[in-house]
């Protein structure tokens, strides 16, 4: 078989046997057909069964009922009708050997297309083996998760080699890259249990053995190992134009907020040795290697074995298992009677987690003394259970019967629109196209019996955890998952809660932290950020005494939590932060630059030295800037009035440190000579609109006014000492000290870029500018603005600015310069594929339309900075009309929402997939748009607009 072809031998090996034991080698799906779905749309059925032309009755069937009840489907049959008559006659082994074998590609957007391509297939083909009769449900999931094994493993080596052709694997040769160089990822869940449903993530542990690296290398083979993994990530979960491979979650590792995503085996074996939880228990009894390092796989789940397996028979924990069932009572479609319309099949009463927790919790109970119990697949344990005398057989027949029937349901829930739901209907419509796509036509009768079953799973499984007494109280939490609830148990050993003082006021604030928690858009999100928050703080008294007093930071917190975990992470090390939030003024307007230079220097007069005046300032600057932060998040001020203030701050920061600089630099080589000098903002900070993430654009400028040297202590001929000088500045700004670093600071525009000197002379600087400087810094001259320094240099230069601004207006190569620097840009952001959330590159873009802005300005000579106003310019010149300007300006609008929205919740880029169900509820309102779909069809009908419009006027070239 050629399923697995690009994985290491030995995973070849061991997958290949796997799967021969499942499908019927030389059989096809033509010849195998003995059932169809009732075509729930009976037009769009005969339509796709049409565009096959002739097909056998039992075939054609088969297509007709999948087309008239999945949209996914039925796509899928009209796109791919010439593959699929091609293999349908086909042995299935083959088919799928095909279609993995046609996997070749090397580089990261080829094989992530050719991935998607395959899993498109793999999807199409699965489905009709499914809904045909042909396979049953453990050759369906099996399947699925033979192909996840191969998507990971084909792109983990991938990207390994090219890791390791780099250079930034240390001692690492290509071949290597067979084993991955020494990772390891673990399947979990129903991966690791070869269970896979039709549209599940991926549940991944990523890991590393240390003790196989030299130490030498350690550090850079854990930062290359942690690279692989992010990309391993987007390679296999970013949506792109022709789907997605397989959503992964990485989650399931040890603390997972704040542990990288690709630990080492000594961490993880330290974490689950002294912190280790009941649920994680049971995630590993699911656990096995799947790509990457096979037998050191193997080798770790080894060392995990008394973890999960323990030696005595482990009754408590059907205590720990029956007190997080009563933690999760009110899980949504939990509580009261079973009711169909809307019931969650996973989670609901009687569903398949019951069952599930049902079987893990036994083979827990007794898997240490019984061997045979240590098994991944749930049907497989439940007859391992019955075999061994821990269940009746009577209960496995049952428990088994109803599990298969409600993954059934589950794959065909997912079939329909190929989404990750365990919802039934909540309309008579729904229903009946479920109905129908399971073969029933009496849809009453169907519900009479799914929920007959449903109840009896529930009566089951209840009676078994029945309280013993001893249980910890039951807590009402919504919408919680059983995992995420049981991190709570790992609270108490937080240092924050380890004092008794502490520990009793955290559990009177628990209730109201958890209700907090419930009400979040995302409760599952918000727990874990809340995890890491507390997970984060030093000490706990202060801070739970705090919201003892004041209920109403409790709230706050949880919505940080939910919204923007980098705001969290923050505030766990800087809890004093919100001493701030309740002063009355904390979500008033910010003062402006004036009334915030003010502020800082009345928090550095009491600084007794220069690195104390420094750490003041950065402490000063993060506590403003996380109440911007959390203004924005809730919605008093909007992105543009964020990146208003972002862009104050720094400023703020410039001018009210610039003095601590110079005064500190004069010590030693005396007094600035001459006039003094100016540092001029550029870009983002010269036009005033900065996100909570940006560096700062600076150039420096002096006049020596002919003094020739210093008058300090240690003389210094002038360039010298403003190059000095502007080195200390930076430092100020940029080195990390105990409170982190002020800003990241850019000095690449400056006259000559990196080559040029790091202080430039104003008569030096005019000279560059009139005469050896290129378009492009013209351009970026178009946004500077001077921001702190002598106020007189800085009028200067400003009306410097002005004059040469007019002097190089109407220029005849402007515009063929900016389609130049156009095609570089875009050659430098490469082919990156469909760019939804990238609002920043590609045609049409932020940079896109900041670029044709600037040339605007410039052929008009005018002092405009902001780019409205510079758009204003190329309505003047005829570029295009005032509709044109108005829907270039809105596309810009937008797109910096997106992107401040991004930086606020911790992430380079906007994207729904990864960020928290709080960020994209708070970019939907901000934007007035109904949904996510909604908003990337705007974005990219703007990006394709602004893209046509600057298009046409470099044409015009």
């Amino acid at each position: 078989m050629g399923l697995y072809r690009g994985a290491p031998r030995r995973v070849q090996a061991l997958l290949t046997r796997a799967v021969a034991a499942i499908i019927l080698a030389d059989m096809s799906l033509l010849a195998n057909v003995t059932a169809a779905p009732i075509a729930h749309e009976p037009a769009h059925g005969a339509e796709t069964r049409a565009a096959f032309g002739d097909l056998p009755q039992t075939m054609g069937a088969l297509i007709e009922g999948v087309a008239g009840c999945s949209p996914y489907l039925r796509r899928l049959l009209l796109r791919e009708t010439d593959w699929l008559r091609g293999v349908w006659a086909l042995p299935a082994d083959g088919v799928l050997a095909a279609l993995t074998d046609d996997v070749t590609s090397a580089g990261f957007d080829a094989l992530s297309k050719e991935l998607r391509h395959a899993k498109a297939r793999l999807a199409l083909y699965v489905a009709l083996a499914d809904l045909g009769g042909w396979w049953s449900l453990e050759q369906v999931t099996a399947t699925l998760s033979a192909f996840a094994d191969f998507a990971v493993q084909r792109a983990l080596s991938t990207l390994v080699t090219a890791e390791i052709e780099r250079g930034k694997l240390p001692d690492q040769a290509v071949q290597d890259a067979e084993n991955a160089a020494g990772m390891v990822v673990l399947a979990m869940g129903k991966l690791g249990a070869n269970e896979l449903n039709y549209s599940s993530d991926i549940d991944l542990i990523v890991l590393f053995d240390d003790a196989a690296i030299d130490a030498v290398a350690l550090d850079a083979t854990r930062a290359a190992f942690i690279r692989i993994t992010k990309r391993l990530c987007k390679m296999l979960s970013e949506v792109r134009s022709e789907g997605y491979v397989f959503r992964t979650d990485l989650r399931l590792r040890p603390d997972p907020s704040v542990t990288p995503v690709c630990i080492s085996f000594s961490a993880a074996e330290n974490y689950y040795e002294s912190k280790g939880r009941t649920w994680e228990r049971a995630a590993f009894i699911k656990a096995r290697p799947c790509a990457g390092d096979i037998d050191a796989g193997w080798r770790f789940l080894t060392t995990m074995r008394p973890f999960v397996w323990r030696k005595h028979l482990d009754y408590a924990a059907i205590e720990d298992a029956h007190d997080m069932r009563l933690r999760i009572r009110d899980h949504k479609g939990l509580g009261g009677p079973i009711t169909l319309r809307g019931h969650n099949m996973k989670l609901g009463r009687g569903g398949i987690r019951e069952i599930e927790f049902f079987t893990q919790t036994r083979q827990i109970i007794a898997g240490g003394r019984d061997a045979v119990l240590r098994v991944r697949e749930t049907v497989v344990g439940l007859a391992a259970l019955a075999k061994q005398g821990w269940i009746s057989q009577e209960t496995s027949d049952a428990l088994t019967g109803a599990y298969r029937h409600y993954r059934l349901i589950e794959h065909r829930l997912q079939m329909i629109n190929d989404a990750q739901t365990h919802d039934l209907p909540g309309s008579d419509e729904g229903f009946q196209r479920l109905c129908h796509f399971c073969g029933y036509r009496d849809v009453d009768a169907y519900c009479v019996a799914l929920g007959t079953q449903l109840e009896a799973v529930h009566t089951l499984t209840e009676s078994f955890f029945a309280p013993r007494g001893g249980g910890a109280a039951a807590e009402t939490l919504s919408q919680l998952s059983d995992g995420v609830v049981e991190m709570m148990d790992n609270w108490p050993s937080l240092p924050a809660l380890r004092t008794d003082r502490a520990a009793k006021i955290f559990n009177r604030l628990r209730p109201a932290i958890l209700r907090g928690v419930a009400r979040a858009s995302n409760p599952d999100e918000a727990l874990i950020q809340l995890d890491g928050f507390l997970a984060g703080l030093p000490a706990g008294v202060q801070l739970f005494s705090l919201f003892e007093a004041n209920p109403h930071l409790i709230d706050l917190l949880v919505e940080i939590c939910a919204g923007a975990p980098d705001l969290a992470r923050y505030i766990a090390h800087n809890a004093q932060v919100f001493d701030a939030v309740l002063d009355g003024s904390f979500f008033a307007p910010m003062s402006d630059v004036a009334g915030l230079v003010k502020a800082l220097q009345a928090r550095l007069k009491d600084a007794p030295d220069y690195e104390a005046r420094l750490n003041a300032a950065r402490r000063w600057m993060k506590e403003v800037r996380f109440c911007i932060g959390v203004q924005h998040l809730k919605a008093v001020i909007n992105s543009a009035e964020a990146g208003q203030c972002y862009a104050q701050l720094a400023e703020a920061c410039l001018v009210g440190l610039l003095p601590v600089v110079s005064d500190n630099f004069a010590v030693k080589y005396g007094p600035v000579p001459g006039r003094g000098f100016m540092v001029l903002g550029m870009g983002s900070l010269g036009a005033g609109d900065l996100t909570v993430t940006s560096d700062l654009d600076i150039i420096v400028i002096y006049d020596g006014d002919g003094v020739a040297e210093s008058a300090g202590a240690r003389q210094l001929s002038v360039p010298v000492y403003y190059a000095r000088l502007t080195q200390a500045l930076v430092t100020a700004l940029a080195s990390p000290m105990a409170e982190g670093r002020l800003y990241e600071i850019d000095m690449r525009l400056r006259p000559s870029g990196r080559k040029g000197p790091v202080a430039v002379s104003l008569s030096g600087y005019k000279a560059y500018q009139n005469d050896e400087a290129w378009t492009w810094e013209h351009l970026a001259l178009t946004r500077a603005r001077a921001v702190a320094g002598d106020a007189a240099l800085g009028r200067e230069i400003e009306a410097f600015r002005r004059k040469l601004l007019s002097a190089k207006s109407g220029g005849t190569t402007i515009l063929a310069d900016v389609a130049d620097m156009r095609a570089r840009l875009r050659a430098a952001e490469g082919a990156s594929g469909a760019l939804d959330w990238n609002v920043k590159a590609g045609a049409g873009g932020l940079l896109d339309i900041s670029l044709i802005a600037q040339a605007a300005v410039l052929i008009a000579g005018s002092a405009q900075r902001d780019t409205a106003g510079q758009l204003i310019c190329g309505t003047q010149h005829g570029w295009w009309c005032a509709q044109e300007a108005q829907e270039l300006n809105e596309s810009y609008a937008l797109f910096k929402t997106i992107q401040q929205v991004a930086r606020l919740v911790g992430a380079q880029r906007f994207d729904d997939s990864s960020v928290g169900q709080g960020a994209v509820e708070m970019l939907l309102a901000e934007t007035g748009a109904d949904s996510v779909k909604a908003l990337l069809s705007r974005v990219g009908a703007l990006r394709g607009t602004a893209g046509a419009i600057i298009d046409r006027v470099l044409a015009q070239d």
